[in-house]
């Protein structure tokens, strides 16, 4: 059926043939047991008028309890060895490189090194068929907005969708954010751990000049590429090559920063604005413009706060988001979908990550900032859906809001005397932050409900619960220490998200001739498999079984060496758990660790530093990603009965299919809650 653009509407299509509709509203994280505490509490009405009809119940997460696998399950409702999406990262088993891991990138052409020839191409590498194609072919028309793995978003039947994670920033990243002072020291400059980068403003009277660090330019990142795939061990040359292109590969905007220090403000001069800001003010979204080169541009928007402008200057901007009128990929079906919502709603973000989780993990926000903008980002989100909510040309309506999740990342250990960053004073100013998000949430729930009325069924769905994250647990350093992972030459520095968006190098002092097993991503442990890996070393069958045996039983006796508290709950096997065709690209072991230990962020990308348990003193201090999954559900509210009291994220997909007498596949895992 083709699909117009009505004045105002957006995607509009003709009469539904379903009498029934179905909202579905996702909440990233959102945790059973806070749930619980605050519904009885009274302070969730809306979530507990709801369960009042139907119910309210954990709901079983996947093995891997991440958002990306979790959340692709809910839309296929198969399990990941037939969707394929185990982890935020893979790796390639012939560099070991890690990647990001839920799309394919195919990158430009150009002719002379100049002319483009074509434009780039990204791939979701998810399988599985989502519930809303497969209805959209039966006629039921959706509307799916923000919902995590639907990034580059795909042709969606009868309907129309604004994509989520992994939608990247300007530079195809989860979000770099930038920040400019004059207190930086010349040793502070550069790429922070987890996704910023910091620059040292020098002022000549009362005028800095400085660049914002824009997307890599596409002819430099492919020399990079090439050089990276002669891994996984390099020459003293291709470092070295390596390195210059590093160096010169991200394109630049120039801008010009006048400081007023009488009246403690600045004024920003950047493409063509000029943008005076007083201390503690946000600027409106600045629509900058990157030059590849006399032919490509590259078009996003970001904001900028002036953070401190008393003795010392202090900028910081937000990463770079896609323009939802002028993309440099497509972000919803139909492509001019999202520019329609821009016309109508004015900006909005289109950062998959739309929160500032790391300047405030990397402590260059402070806790009122990042709960600010926090509260922008849920209702960027919310007023996107609210408008499709209105628009009434749906039968199946389904929003994401991660606000949740991310919230409870950052302001957990406020919440937890035990944390090794609990500090009371904050505490005491921020210990009901997550509180304050979760009943935002239920207000915007109330909302949506007054909006459709008391008669349309609503599924409140969250793809995982939470844990404190006390103590991070360096995997790979534990197995070297056992013998199944071998170094060789000196020890590497820490890695950084910049490393692996930026064409990092990874394991240069791995021994992969006796490597039998690494581990990478959060919790999954690979077997230096013969035949599948590079320089694999184990060979499939009776050996690989052994080894997995092996390793199970002796990663259940890690304790820690503190308390002698068990570190690990649970292995999980990859054949005991997963089937499917894309079996191959799961982790031999999935990792599942007890409420307080989590893998360390080095270890997510393959580090072994020295150390196997040590505190968690970063202000990201919960997470449920690497958790036992039996331990770590989700949430269902329902205002409709269900069939069972153990539903599972699996089985919400064929619960919208029968609701709407739509044949289930036969391949799908999960049964239907109705």
């Amino acid at each position: 059926m083709a699909l117009l653009v009505a004045c105002g509407g957006g995607p509009r299509r003709g009469p539904s043939q379903y009498a029934q509709k179905l909202v579905i509203l996702g909440f990233d994280g959102m945790d059973p047991q806070l749930v619980e505490r605050w519904m009885h509490e009274g302070k969730l009405p809306h979530l507990s008028a709801l369960a009042k009809k139907g119910g309210m119940f954990p709901l079983a997460t996947t093995h891997s309890p991440e958002s990306p696998t979790a959340w692709a399950s809910f839309a296929t409702g198969v399990n990941a060895g037939k969707h394929n999406i185990y982890d935020f990262l893979v790796r390639d088993i012939t560099t070991y490189l890690p990647d990001l891991g839920m799309v394919k990138r195919t990158p430009p052409t150009f002719l002379f090194n100049y002319i483009p020839t074509s434009k780039p191409k990204l791939e979701s590498i998810r399988g599985g068929t989502s519930f809303w194609v497969t209805a959209g072919k039966a006629g039921v028309q959706s509307s799916v907005l923000t919902v995590p793995v639907t990034f580059p978003p795909e042709t969606v039947p009868n309907g129309e969708m604004l994509a989520g994670l992994p939608l990247p920033d300007i530079r195809g990243t989860m979000g770099t954010f930038s920040y400019y002072a004059t207190d930086l020291s010349r040793y502070e400059e550069g790429n922070t751990e987890m996704g910023g980068i910091l620059r040292r403003l020098v002022f000549e009277g009362d005028v800095a000049n400085a660049e914002l660090v824009g997307p890599p330019n596409p002819l430099v990142r492919q020399k990079i590429e090439a050089i990276r795939r002669k891994g996984p061990t390099l020459s003293d040359a291709d470092r070295a090559e390596l390195a210059e292109l590093q160096a010169i590969q991200d394109v630049h905007v120039p801008f010009t920063i006048r400081w007023d220090r009488g009246a403690k403000a600045a004024t920003v001069e950047i493409e063509g604005e000029s943008i005076r800001l007083i201390q503690g003010q946000w600027s409106p979204w600045i629509d900058l413009t990157f030059k590849i080169n006399m032919l490509v541009r590259l078009h996003g928007m970001a904001q900028m706060l002036l953070m401190n402008a008393g003795n010392e200057l202090q900028l910081y901007v937000s990463p770079v988001n896609f323009k939802p009128d002028n993309p440099p990929l497509p972000i919803s079906y139909p492509e001019a979908f999202a520019g329609e919502l821009f016309k109508r709603l004015g900006y909005y973000r289109t950062l998959g990550w739309a929160e500032a989780t790391w300047p405030l993990n990397e402590d260059r926000m402070d806790e009122k900032t990042f709960m600010d903008d926090l509260f922008v980002a849920f209702n960027d989100r919310a007023k996107v859906i609210l408008d499709r909510v209105d628009a009434k040309n749906w039968d199946v309506l389904v929003g994401v809001i991660e606000s949740t999740d991310r919230v409870q990342h950052m302001m957990w250990r406020l919440t937890d005397p035990k944390h090794p960053m609990y500090d009371a004073k904050l505490a005491a100013a921020f210990g009901d932050a997550i509180e304050r998000v979760y009943r935002r949430a239920d207000d915007f729930v109330g909302e949506v409900v007054r909006r459709i009325g008391p008669d349309v069924a609503v599924l409140v769905v969250s793809d995982h619960g939470f844990h404190s994250w006390r103590k991070a647990v360096n995997l790979d350093t534990w197995l070297v220490q056992q013998g199944y992972m071998v170094l060789q030459g000196q020890q590497p520095g820490d890695k950084k998200l910049a490393d692996l968006f930026g064409g990092g190098t990874f394991w240069e002092n791995v021994d992969w001739s006796r490597t039998r097993a690494y581990a990478m991503g959060i919790g999954q442990i690979y077997f230096n498999l013969r035949g599948r890996e590079s320089k694999g070393i184990v060979s499939p069958g009776a050996e690989a079984k052994q080894l997995a045996g092996e390793l199970s039983a002796k990663l259940l006796t890690l304790n820690d060496p503190e308390d002698g508290t068990p570190i690990i709950r649970a292995v999980y096997k990859r054949d005991d758990i997963y089937s499917g065709g894309y079996l191959q690209n799961a982790a031999e072991l999935q990792v599942g660790m007890n409420d307080g230990y989590r893998v360390s962020w080095q270890t997510t990308l393959g580090g072994s530093p020295q150390g196997i348990v040590y505190p968690n003193t970063k202000k990201w201090s919960a997470d449920h990603g690497g958790y036992d999954y039996a331990i770590t559900s989700g949430v269902l509210v329902s205002n409709r009965p269900i069939g069972t009291t153990t539903p599972r994220i699996i089985d919400i997909a064929p619960t919208v299919l029968k609701y709407f007498g739509v044949t289930i596949p036969t391949d799908i895992d999960g049964k239907s809650l109705f």
